[in-house]
């Protein structure tokens, strides 16, 4: 396609987002929850059409060389389609949150002053490798009154293409605008540079992918961006943690899926502890398929592992690999994940109340937890519903991003003929 063509197509498309947008704010709920509900249906009725098409890209994603860890994000198996399934009826299932009001004071002047929930508007979105954004990104969108206009990655094509049209076609039956979901049908990184001088049309970009992508998106748009980098979490051991829940705990952040964002990286460990923990740990890990990759203390005391490089620490290896570093006190824990993490998940093992209050306090990340999991930030597991993505930065949502943080607020005022004097 013509440089011409794509610019035409994107405008285009953004330009019908905007129309239906301001339709689908008005939308009411029962309407919304028909919709995601029949789309859930849907995709189980379709799910040998989705498949076929799935399994285009997965050949062509296969042809080309794509890592293991890439095509798992790639796949639609009968496990991801059932948990999109399921992510539509949470999200059918949660209250609107668009019209909540709430603050209603009144003024020395007479007048009453409150605020109301508003959708954003036209939701830009931006994500590579995993189809079933498509879904999650749309029934999300649609619920918080949004329109939402979908960039997935060449590699995804005819995944992306194929959802959109299941949701689309049950958006019709129920005499709603389609155009409230799109998927830009242009594979040219072009349609994504046009995509993002659309300020007129689009109200926000949310960009879903590797560092890359987000930092491509941030410096290129012309449209305000939430971004989320990458995902490099952490979990600290402290002195008094519990063994068995440790290793418990970091094995199931590093091995349960080891290609997603909230996945674990790096490994720190109290040095009154490491003797104890860190056999205990490398022995389920390194069954497990996981290469360690530690600091000269970690090394001296499991000889088999690998000794880093400069490079490793702040690494996001999306894989079963994994730093490891002793610490001198969780002082020295909270410096290295200051200058080394990402701002998503950061995890502290500790039976003390007094450290875990403190490693709370302190920690700058999305979600900052004691004694669990970091595969637990997750829009579904906090409640959310299905996320449209994680947020690293702090305007105007950190962490995972539910139907609230797809609206915002307006002030109303009620009066009684008040004038300013």
């Amino acid at each position: 396609m013509e440089t011409a063509q794509i610019e035409a197509t994107v405008v285009r498309m953004a330009r019908q987002a905007r129309r239906a947008s301001r339709r689908l704010a008005a939308l009411p709920t029962a309407v919304k929850n028909r919709v995601l509900l029949q789309t859930a249906a849907a995709l189980l009725a379709q799910r040998d059409f989705i498949a076929a098409e799935n399994e285009k890209d997965l050949a062509a994603g296969r042809a080309k060389g794509l890592s293991a860890a890439m095509l798992d994000r790639l796949a639609l198996s009968e496990a991801v389609i059932q948990s999109m399934v399921q992510g539509l009826r949470e999200v059918a299932a949660l209250p609107d949150p668009v019209g909540e009001v709430d603050g209603m004071k009144r003024r020395p002047s007479g007048i009453v002053v409150g605020r109301m929930r508003v959708p954003l508007g036209v939701v830009g979105m931006i994500y590579e490798s995993r189809p079933n954004v498509t879904v999650d990104a749309a029934a999300l969108c649609l619920k918080a009154g949004n329109a939402v206009l979908l960039r997935g990655g060449s590699e995804a094509i005819h995944s992306n293409l194929a959802l959109a049209g299941v949701l689309r076609d049950v958006l019709a039956a129920e005499n709603v605008d389609t155009d409230v979901v799109q998927v830009i049908p242009v594979t040219d990184r072009q349609a994504v540079t046009v995509m993002l001088a659309q300020e007129e049309f689009i109200d926000v970009i949310i960009p879903r992918g590797g560092e890359g992508l987000i930092r491509f998106v941030s410096g290129t748009s012309r449209i305000p961006v939430l971004k989320h980098y990458k995902g490099v979490c952490h979990v600290y051991i402290d002195q008094d943690a519990d063994i068995d829940m440790g290793v418990r705990i970091v094995m199931n952040g590093k091995t349960q899926r080891p290609g997603v964002c909230n996945a674990l990286e790096g490994l720190l460990v109290h040095r009154d502890i490491a003797a104890a923990f860190l056999p205990a740990a490398a022995e389920k890990l390194t069954g497990a398929g996981v290469e360690l990759r530690g600091c000269p203390r970690s090394c001296k005391i499991l000889p088999a592992i690998k000794a880093a490089a400069d490079s490793d620490w702040g690494t996001e290896f999306l894989d079963l690999i994994m730093t490891v570093k002793v610490v001198d006190d969780m002082d020295e824990a909270m410096r290295y994940i200051e200058q080394y993490g990402s701002r998503h998940t950061e995890v502290i093992v500790t039976d003390s109340y007094g450290q875990g209050r403190r490693f709370l306090s302190e920690v700058d990340a999305s979600a900052v937890m004691i004694n669990a999991s970091t595969r637990f930030n997750d829009g579904g597991q906090f409640g959310l519903g299905a996320e449209i993505g994680i947020s690293t930065t702090k305007l105007h949502a950190y962490g995972p991003m539910g139907l609230e943080e797809l609206t915002t607020r307006k002030f109303i005022v009620y009066g009684a003929g008040e004038i300013r004097l």
